[in-house]
């Protein structure tokens, strides 16, 4: 959570701080909040898988994790497909695609 309220601050600053027209400051404002949340998804998967392995390992409690895994990463694809405008397989397929 610390994480995902930095993160807002940092793309809250660099969008106030850009130099670019008010549209471009926009993208970047929207880019970089996604990526901030994007990154808070994946901590708190594996605070999830560690808290349930070392804390209480259950078979209830491995089937909530699968659940909230299979949420988290749903939100994750969502999410890249929104920042990229593709599927982040398909990287490959645009010669100007980053990566």
């Amino acid at each position: 959570m610390i994480t995902i309220v930095a993160g807002i601050g940092w793309a809250s600053l660099r969008a106030v701080a850009g130099r670019h027209d008010r549209d471009e400051r926009y993208r970047c404002f929207r880019r970089d909040l996604g990526r901030v949340i994007l990154l808070g998804l994946e901590i708190l998967v594996a605070a999830d898988i560690i808290r349930t392995v070392a804390v209480s390992p259950s078979v209830e409690s491995a089937g909530a994790l699968a659940i909230v895994v299979a949420i988290r990463i749903a939100l994750s694809f969502s999410l890249e497909v929104e920042l990229e405008g593709r599927w982040p397989w398909r990287r490959g397929d645009d010669p100007h695609a980053p990566g």
